[in-house]
């Protein structure tokens, strides 16, 4: 993962898990990975880790068990509220965009449909 040294580092990989969890690369009620083994995948400092895992729990996202380590949340309503959250996010970027360019609501829709349509004949 490359980081953005504007942002803190914990806040990226709070954002990564997200995803993660978000598209059940991360399973609802899974085990994940210790502090440690995360934090040498991503080249960071375990405390930086365990900062975005406690935030990640404070958000309901994840729960802790002493002995067993920390699990995603069994709760599929609130990971099905992060993706749709994270969808509607890049969503307003391309109404962004397309404002910016002076794209029509319709002509959006229509060339989002083409432009998903080619995406699975290419597949």
């Amino acid at each position: 993962m490359d980081f953005d040294n504007s942002r803190p580092i914990y806040i990226q990989l709070l954002e990564d898990f997200k995803i993660k969890i978000s598209g059940n690369e991360w399973k609802a009620g899974q085990k994940i990975d210790t502090v440690r083994n995360l934090a040498q995948s991503y080249g960071v400092n375990p405390n930086t880790v365990q900062r975005a895992l406690q935030e990640l729990e404070r958000e309901g996202l994840a729960r802790s068990n002493r002995t067993a380590g920390r699990f995603v949340t069994d709760d599929e309503v609130l990971i099905k509220k992060l993706a749709n959250s994270a969808f509607y996010k890049a969503c307003d970027g391309l109404i962004d965009v397309a404002n910016q360019l002076e794209i029509k609501k319709e002509d959006s829709i229509n060339m989002l449909k083409n432009y998903w349509k080619e995406g699975e004949t290419n597949e």
